[in-house]
């Protein structure tokens, strides 16, 4: 199923999917560092994560951190059929260095009828072909490695940036002074959505990282915020 994959840096989810407001069921295939970036994220935004790679080693870190980590040849259709991968909403083939496996599953996919497919192509032809199979996005990681790089060039608060759609990314962002040695609950930077528009998914302090944080965990200068939302709304926390 193209367990041998090493070199993935970026995650990447389906444009003009409602990603953030619409619980979906996703199926994650190869769990490399592109897929098992992607699968982590999606679960921590909510969604469904069925996360399927062929190496058992792989597999294992996810538990507990997607809905399903499932070892198994993704090759096979008869194993696709019986994990139910034909009832998601979204597919991501995050198969890397395997091109052979990386294309026998993107076809699987779009055969059993899936909505929408996403795969990562790991040269300009392989991704032409997974454009003629019909995939609905192709992901090209070192080109994509340019968006990260815009946003940080021009937004001094912006740690690391992580595109998910054209408008819609997760950032890390510095806690602007005026909210320092406030909690996050007098901020507003309360509930999945919160009044900026934006979900808090990590704070960090230093070495320190806090997971989905108390409404009443208090702010202190330097504090790193991780949020996930609309690109606009993020810059204007920022400004």
């Amino acid at each position: 199923m193209g367990a041998r994959e090493t070199d993935a840096r970026i995650e990447d989810l389906p444009s003009g999917v409602p990603i953030a407001t619409t619980k979906k069921q996703v199926a994650v295939v190869g769990l490399g560092r592109l897929g098992s970036g992607v699968a982590r994220t999606l679960y921590q935004l909510g969604h469904d994560v069925m996360a399927i790679d062929q190496d058992e080693a792989r597999v294992q870190p996810l538990m507990g951190q997607v809905t399903y980590p499932v070892a198994g040849d993704a090759t096979s259709e008869a194993v696709l059929a019986e994990l139910g991968v034909d009832n998601m909403d979204i597919a991501v083939v995050a198969i890397g260095q395997d091109v052979q496996a990386n294309i026998m599953v993107s076809v699987l996919l779009k055969t059993m009828g899936l909505p929408y497919i996403v795969a990562r192509a790991h040269d300009e032809l392989h991704g032409a072909t997974l454009e003629r199979i019909g995939c609905n996005k192709v992901v090209h990681p070192e080109a994509e490695m340019g968006a990260r790089l815009a946003h940080n060039l021009f937004n001094p608060d912006a740690q690391e940036y992580m595109e998910l759609t054209e408008s819609y990314g997760i950032s890390r962002i510095r806690v602007p002074d005026r909210f320092a040695n406030m909690t996050l609950r007098e901020t507003g930077f309360t509930g999945v959505r919160d009044k900026y528009g934006v979900s808090v998914l990590a704070l960090k302090r230093g070495d320190e990282i806090t997971l989905s944080p108390d409404p009443d965990d208090g702010l202190l200068p330097g504090d790193i915020l991780v949020v996930a939302g609309r690109d606009e709304l993020v810059d204007k926390i920022s400004t």
